[in-house]
């Protein structure tokens, strides 16, 4: 019988330098293109926490300013009734009024304004019609009273005004419906 040679086992033999050159070079783009595309990631949930969270420090300011704007509201028709009163309770109201000042200062430290509305022309965003009014002397849609001040805050309406609007007198369309009905019957 033959003698078996041991195989001699070679390791396989070495890519060229060059090759193994490109390889890790790829492989390290590779792994930065990963990096980078984790950092972009992080970034971008950063911003997006961020504005998440300023999104709701406005919401819960907003709710906090909506509820005061009612107990405004009464202090300005409390003290429009104040005026005409006696001595006394002018005092008091005027103590009221300074209160009713820093409730607006409050307000506008956070943004919160008024807006007016009378004269302007009716726009759905930022007025409720509550009322209208046939007026030939001012064009229609224009908001002739202002009931309760509309407010915004950031630019955003967060209260609507509540107003009278004008409308075009209808004097043509009744005397053109009466005279399309016929005649009341005699008995």
């Amino acid at each position: 019988m033959g003698e078996v040679s041991p195989a001699k086992s070679e390791p396989p033999a070495a890519p060229p330098p060059e090759e193994e050159i490109a390889r890790l070079k790829a492989e390290a783009s590779e792994y930065k293109d990963k990096y980078l595309r984790a950092l972009a990631e992080i970034e971008n949930t950063r911003k997006r926490l961020s504005k998440e969270k300023l999104e709701s420090q406005s919401f819960a300011v907003q709710n906090i300013v909506a509820d005061l704007l009612q107990p405004i509201d009464h202090f300005e028709q409390a003290l429009k009734h104040a005026e005409s009163t006696n001595k006394e309770i002018a005092h008091w109201a005027f103590g009221f009024e300074l209160i009713l000042n820093q409730l607006r200062s409050i307000l506008a430290d956070h943004g919160a304004v008024p807006y007016d509305s009378k004269g302007m022309i009716f726009d759905p965003h930022l007025h409720e019609a509550v009322e209208t009014e046939e007026r030939a002397d001012v064009p229609e849609g224009t908001i002739i009273e202002e009931f309760q001040k509309g407010y915004k805050l950031a630019g955003r309406t967060i209260r609507a005004a509540r107003v009278k609007v004008a409308t075009r007198p209808n004097q043509g369309k009744e005397e053109s419906a009466q005279e399309s009905l016929p005649p009341p019957e005699k008995n």
